[in-house]
């Protein structure tokens, strides 16, 4: 179930970017599960990868096909991830990539491959061949929220977030869609996410504006642990507001860059809050670290830990698992007395023991809440660091222990 998922707002179009869904019969028949995204020539585009050593072959071809060009469409299928299927699963990919390109008349490199769904079983590269024609011909720049549907696997909800900003005088644009619920500790740099603006820049200025807001939201985010061999992003800029970034500096690029944070924040933190079988949605706030690292360090300990996750979703205030969490974070504590621990701003650690004001009854009514915040100052620094999180449920068992079935 979601946690607190908003309704998905209207998603705006970006002029120079078409996007057609059809359901191809990839794995399950009248499923949308298939999307083509085009753009106009002089589109740039910045993309993040999964760092994952067993990356899938739509990542690989992707990622080669982006270093030696420009892109002029992405292809995106579900069902299937095409990762651990060796020089075949290349070879489809490959494939798909002709097809489209054949069908938009544009070279193959400049098509980029996505794939989501089981790991080790062959792409039906011929199912998505044949959906390449309607899926071409039904692209509109108003098929964002089809397309929002058409990446969805185990999600229970579409993922799709709109930002409009005013720059140079000119209105501009960003609009985004996301697919992910399990398999999702992303390190790019399984999840996905598709970006456009009407904003122009040059690559190198563009991938430092990703770089910025990844680091911040799909970088800090988890819902199991497990880092997707499909994990990635991509930003597309179709330079069609007549707006320009020329510079990784002054009032525009800060602007923008804020902006395109705003749209990721709301991608990640959706995906968690739709994370697999979450009843609840965690943030992760640890302060007081000597240094930014060491806060994310404790923060990425504390939000993987199955004990944490599992007595959050009882709503049992178990405050030592969270001391455990801290504990075996690879970090040096100076004095580990200086730490204190609150529950949704119930303090219920400090000075090496439970916090003498604490109840019992205030512990358990912080955690009831679906929305909650676990706090650890480590008094040492300034150093701080958020990640959010969801629960582990029944559910989350139930949803992977039979996933291919």
């Amino acid at each position: 179930m979601a946690v607190g998922v908003k309704a998905m707002p209207p998603l705006g179009a970006i002029a120079g970017v078409r996007l057609g869904t059809v359901a191809a019969g990839i794995r399950k028949a009248a499923r949308q599960d298939l999307v083509v995204i085009q753009c106009d020539s002089g589109t740039t585009a910045a993309a993040v990868f999964t760092q994952s050593h067993f990356a899938a072959a739509p990542v690989l071809i992707a990622k080669a096909h982006w270093q030696q060009t420009e892109p002029r469409a992405l292809i995106i299928n579900t069902g299937y991830a095409n990762a651990a299927t060796g020089e075949p699963g290349l070879a489809d990919a490959r494939a798909c990539c002709q097809a489209l390109a054949q069908a938009l008349g544009c070279r193959p490199d400049e098509v980029l491959p996505f794939s989501t769904g089981v790991i080790g079983e062959r792409l039906p590269a011929s199912a998505v061949i044949a959906g390449i024609p309607p899926a071409v011909g039904a692209a509109s720049e108003d098929g964002w929220m089809d397309a929002a549907h058409g990446i969805m696997t185990t999600d229970t909800v579409p993922k799709g977030a709109t930002c409009e900003m005013v720059l140079e005088g000119k209105p501009v644009r960003i609009t985004g869609i996301a697919k992910g619920s399990g398999m999702i500790h992303p390190n790019m740099a399984t999840m996905l996410s598709f970006v456009a603006t009407d904003i122009g820049a040059e690559r190198p200025i563009l991938q430092a504006a990703l770089a910025q807001a990844v680091k911040t939201t799909f970088n800090a985010i988890s819902v199991d642990g497990d880092t997707s061999t499909n994990d990635a992003l991509v930003v597309l800029a179709t330079g069609r507001s007549g707006v320009r970034l020329t510079a990784t500096e002054g009032p525009a690029f800060t602007r923008f860059c804020e902006a395109l944070e705003q749209v990721c924040a709301e991608l990640a933190q959706a995906i968690v809050r739709d994370g697999e079988g979450a009843t609840k949605f965690v943030r992760v706030e640890v302060s007081g670290a000597r240094s930014d690292g060491e806060a994310r360090i404790v923060a990425d300990t504390i939000a993987t830990s199955p004990l944490v996750k599992t007595a959050l979703f009882a709503s049992d205030p178990n405050w030592g698992r969270i001391l455990m969490a801290v504990g075996r974070a690879p970090i040096a504590l100076d004095d580990p007395d200086r730490v204190t621990v609150s529950l949704n701003g119930v303090r219920v650690f400090r000075h090496g023991m439970v916090d003498p004001d604490y109840r019992e009854e205030a512990g358990q009514k912080a955690l009831a809440a679906a929305d909650i915040t676990v706090g650890v100052d480590l008094g040492q620094g300034h150093g701080r660091a958020v990640m959010h999180t969801c629960d582990f449920s029944y559910d989350y068992v139930r949803i992977n222990g039979s996933y291919r079935t």
